[in-house]
């Protein structure tokens, strides 16, 4: 019988994952590869397992996430957020370490569109007087 898997759906930026975690020995996948693989950097590693670190559960559960859209950084954020609302599920009474932690909010940074008869968002195209 397998063992009883929680779901939840992280999102940063313009990437979305669809994150299962279940009790296991701290093996991670992310769209069929190791942890190691998808993320090279350390710093986005350590970014998605931050909610173990600060639950104290790290090594505990087993994660598959399957991430779409976005770049490795918005993605890795999608992962966090995703691994942070289902180990709320799984104990809720670490709500409050996740929330201080400021795991639990979707963070709503995004970037700006670009605007017509401009280069940029904010960037106008150079003027010339003459």
């Amino acid at each position: 019988m397998e063992a009883k898997r929680y779901y939840a759906t992280g999102r940063r930026k313009t990437a979305v994952a669809r994150v299962w975690i279940s009790a296991g020995s701290g093996k991670i996948t992310v769209n069929r590869r190791e942890l190691e693989d998808y993320f090279p950097v350390f710093t986005q590693k350590r970014q998605v397992l931050m909610p173990f670190e600060v639950t104290g559960t790290d090594g505990n559960f087993d994660v598959f996430a399957t991430v779409r859209g976005g770049g490795l950084s918005g993605q890795a954020g999608a992962v966090r957020h995703g691994v942070a609302r289902a180990l709320e599920k799984v104990h809720p009474e670490h709500r409050q370490t996740l929330k201080k932690a400021g795991l639990l909010t979707r963070d709503p940074r995004m970037k700006e569109r670009k605007k017509y008869g401009q280069r940029g968002a904010r960037a106008r195209f150079q003027f010339s007087k003459r």
